[in-house]
């Protein structure tokens, strides 16, 4: 059976149009590169950083003790909410001076934007919506 073509009223975006479905049935979580106990769930979407475009919709599950120990930036834009556990932002190092982000906070950021450290004593679960921002 053929990929189903992206919907034509998401435009550049380039999404498949689905209904409700279980996200957390079928698919598969897969390791995001360069970070250790962090991984990724697409739910919809394709983001082409050569190209420079499109949008992915993804779950982001940390597991308790992983870390990104450097600040990051990327050149697409970047939703995040943590839907369940906590988010610290500071180091492992530095543990006491780390600020928690807890369930419910919510984080909308431009490219180019210098974000992190993180890590996660208990695990968080997160919702993110990664895009280009579409031709003016």
């Amino acid at each position: 059976m053929p990929a189903p073509s992206p919907h034509p009223g998401f435009g550049a975006f380039g999404k498949i149009h689905r209904e409700f479905f279980d996200a957390f049935v079928g698919g598969s979580w897969e390791p995001v590169a360069g970070y250790s106990g962090v991984e990724e769930k697409i739910l919809s979407g394709r983001l082409d950083p050569v190209a420079r475009r499109g949008a992915v919709t993804r779950l982001g599950r940390w597991a308790p003790g992983a870390a990104v120990d450097h600040p990051v930036s990327h050149d697409w834009c970047e939703e995040v909410f943590i839907v369940s556990g906590s988010l610290m932002l500071g180091t492992l190092a530095a543990k006491a001076e780390a600020v928690r982000l807890p369930f419910g906070t919510y984080a909308v950021r431009p490219p180019h934007i210098i974000h992190g450290p993180f890590f996660s004593d208990e695990g968080c679960l997160l919702i993110e919506f990664l895009y280009y921002p579409p031709a003016s």
